[in-house]
């Protein structure tokens, strides 16, 4: 049986990630990437794209939901090839979390996850559900 948490802990977890990714001086970052995903806050592979949090990244969770603010695009891409994870760091690039990509079934949905240096890279929304919600 999964665990199960009062609203008000399953917001005060979510809200770490906003006091995580808003803890340096500036806007948090997204850093999507190729290959295979390391351990936890391991070493990345290649960074295919890096798109910039809003400042604060989101406001604070409800109902256990935490819906992150507008994330700029990335206007070029870095390099070419298929995404596979990514990566949020505050602007000071301290590790906070890492994610999987995909089209479906993954923790940040992409249209295509065929990336090209130099093309768009946009993220239209982001939300993260804790525990039992």
């Amino acid at each position: 049986m999964a665990i199960g948490m009062v609203t008000a802990l399953r917001n005060a977890r979510l809200d770490q990630i906003t006091s995580k990714l808003d803890a340096g001086s500036g806007p948090g970052k997204l850093r999507i990437y190729n290959g295979s995903r390391p351990a936890t806050g391991g070493s990345a592979t290649t960074l295919l794209a890096e798109l910039t949090l809003s400042d604060p990244s989101s406001p604070a969770a409800s109902s256990g939901v935490l819906t992150m603010s507008a994330i700029t695009s990335d206007s070029a891409a870095d390099a070419t090839g298929t995404a596979t994870w990514a990566r949020f760091v505050d602007s000071d690039n301290n590790f906070v979390m890492d994610c999987s990509v995909g089209t479906s079934g993954a923790d940040l949905i992409f249209a295509t996850v065929s990336f090209v240096a130099g093309a768009i890279i946009a993220v239209s929304s982001a939300v993260f559900t804790e525990g039992n919600a």
